[in-house]
């Protein structure tokens, strides 16, 4: 009788990478039809939807407690809420490669926020040369120096900043829920949950504020397949991406360590360039490929595991994407 060949880490690692690379692409081809906001909620409630579905078919369950709900609230603030809203925003100012540049910053700002809220990680001075020589990165994309032919700074302003959110995000968790079992599918579902909760009244805001613009439920152009085709892109990146992509996440984790699992953070970047120029037909000029250079090898440094330390690195510590 024939067995089925499990599919090996390696194979769900490079399949991570794509997916989460390629959600920079979907959510350009979404604001073809829909607004940012409208994005990340759409993107959100699909991915929950997913999660919860999962989750009944493993037998999990959601966490437990106030307390831990109301520290997975102020998480998601900064894992799902602030990115997911602040990637779209972002790219309808600069193209998707460059907001998938933004991502990369996530290390940089985990360095620093782990320095400042957690007492038990210092900031030595390889990882605080990297920091430095990151930021030098965005500046060099940036180019303040050049008044034509630079980015637009307020876009990359925000990609930046929804990249270091999640940054902040992830240390929030460590402090809090550093002691709580969130193993398996309860995080990310819960995270998610929270996401949802909290997109209600953010789109409610958003369409006071926009009125007399779309409701949340209309597009923002007239139906077509473009229309379609810009909301399925969004399903795609919630289904796919903020969904079962977690459990590519997990298996990756359980196969090959915390470690590697989180260097596929490296790789998103690179994904949504490679997409961006070959499929939106988005140029990069050199000063933004050389910044993402200087900013990829930072985070990487900061990746580096140190030598004094024995202790495996706490699974909060997996930096998520986009």
């Amino acid at each position: 009788m024939r067995r089925d060949t499990p599919i090996p880490w390696q194979a769900k690692y490079l399949a991570l990478a794509f997916i989460w690379g390629s959600s920079f692409l979907l959510m350009k081809l979404g604001l073809h039809a829909l607004a940012p906001v409208q994005i990340a909620a759409l993107r959100i409630f699909a991915g929950t939807a997913v999660l919860l579905l999962l989750l009944r078919v493993t037998h999990s369950r959601l966490p437990r407690g106030r307390r831990t709900w109301g520290h997975l609230l102020v998480s998601s603030v900064f894992l799902t809420a602030v990115p997911f809203t602040g990637f779209a925003l972002g790219e309808t100012r600069v193209s998707s490669a460059l907001a998938g540049i933004g991502n990369a910053t996530t290390p940089l700002a985990a360095v620093l926020f782990g320095w400042a809220l957690l007492p038990s990680d210092r900031l030595t001075r390889p990882k605080l040369v990297a920091v430095v020589v990151g930021f030098l990165g965005v500046v060099t994309i940036m180019q303040p120096w050049q008044a034509a032919g630079r980015p637009d700074l307020v876009g990359f302003a925000i990609v930046v900043a929804a990249g270091m959110s999640y940054g902040l995000g992830w240390t929030y968790l460590r402090r809090m829920l550093a002691h709580v079992d969130l193993g398996g599918l309860s995080q990310p579902t819960a995270m998610l949950v929270c996401g949802s909760v909290l997109m209600i009244p953010v789109t409610l805001v958003w369409w006071a504020l926009a009125r007399p613009g779309p409701a949340p439920w209309s597009l923002t152009t007239q139906a077509g397949p473009a229309a379609y085709g810009a909301i399925l892109a969004v399903l795609a990146l919630g289904i796919v991406g903020t969904g079962l992509a977690y459990m590519l996440q997990f298996d990756v984790v359980r196969g090959a360590g915390v470690t590697i699992g989180s260097t596929v953070t490296y790789l998103i970047p690179i994904v949504s360039i490679v997409l961006g120029v070959f499929v939106l037909g988005e140029h990069l000029a050199w000063p933004q490929l050389a910044g993402f250079g200087i900013v990829l090898a930072a985070a990487v440094v900061i990746g580096l595991p140190e030598r004094t330390r024995r202790t495996a690195p706490h699974p909060s510590s997996t930096v998520r994407h986009s």
